[in-house]
């Protein structure tokens, strides 16, 4: 396990930052009253939301590894929460190599100590901001071989990304600079399933000074136009499975995809 920052910072706890409010949400302890005031105001269905979140993530990290990737860039990592994304494609392939990023000075910390990687392969941590695409892409160079099929995790991040910020940009760019065969792993909030509670977490989240953008069913496809979907396709969270059996379907405000770039 090596780390990295660019731009070292102290932790600032006036603010609520996404990650450790979504610590909260799972039950984690990793956060401050300023985090855990936004997640109060939430409504229950954005603590079922974190969970649905994290369960994909582990479906399709596994997925990936039986299919045989062992090279993973995981940008929006959040404070790490056992099993970690390494732990779970580890186990299939003992050598595999995940790079991690986010931007909570909070969680290089927890990164220094907790994302330990097994034996045979690698985990590395940059403290980066997924609007600097390029830098996160720099620094994965030094770890991923950019000449093997790469996956791409993005879960839960760019709904954090506003349209005034460039998010089709920034995946575009991410996306442009992976070999081809690689694969996006993203999961996003909705707009258009349940629009109410969406106006509502997203009110709560701007008191709090953390922008959403929340995006229906066709904008979030417009992130993987051109690129090859895994079956089920575009879906909810709890619907998208692949080698496990079906999960238990649930109501579901987040879309998820797993799609292969040709």
């Amino acid at each position: 396990m090596t780390a990295d920052s660019s731009s070292p910072r102290q932790i600032d706890t006036s603010k609520p930052h996404p990650a450790r409010v979504y610590d909260w949400l799972l039950g984690g302890k990793d956060n401050y009253p300023v985090d855990e005031a936004v997640g109060e105001k939430l409504p229950a269905e954005a603590r079922d939301a974190a969970r649905q979140n994290r369960a994909f993530m582990h479906r399709a990290a596994a997925w990936l590894a039986t299919e045989g990737l062992d090279q993973f860039l995981d940008i929006g990592t959040g404070i790490p929460t056992e099993p970690n994304l390494h732990q779970i494609v580890q186990r299939v392939r003992p050598g595999a190599k995940v790079v991690y990023t986010d931007n909570d000075p909070i969680v290089l910390r927890h990164a220094e100590a907790l994302l330990i990687s097994h034996p045979d392969g690698a985990t590395d941590y940059i403290e980066a901001d997924v609007r600097r695409p390029g830098e996160i892409l720099d620094h994965a160079r030094t770890v991923l071989d950019f000449d093997r099929p790469i996956a791409l995790s993005l879960i839960a991040l760019m709904h954090f990304i506003s349209d005034e910020q460039d998010p089709y940009g920034i995946v575009g760019d991410l996306l442009g600079a992976m070999p081809s065969g690689s694969w996006l792993v993203m999961s996003h909030a909705s707009s258009d399933i349940f629009p109410e509670l969406s106006a509502q977490v997203t009110a709560e989240y701007a008191k709090g000074g953390i922008r959403l953008g929340f995006r229906n069913r066709a904008e979030v496809a417009r992130f993987v136009e051109g690129l090859d979907l895994a079956e089920p396709g575009l879906v909810t969270a709890p619907e998208w499975f692949r080698g496990t059996p079906a999960p238990e379907q649930e109501p579901s405000g987040i879309y998820a995809v797993v799609a292969r770039i040709p």
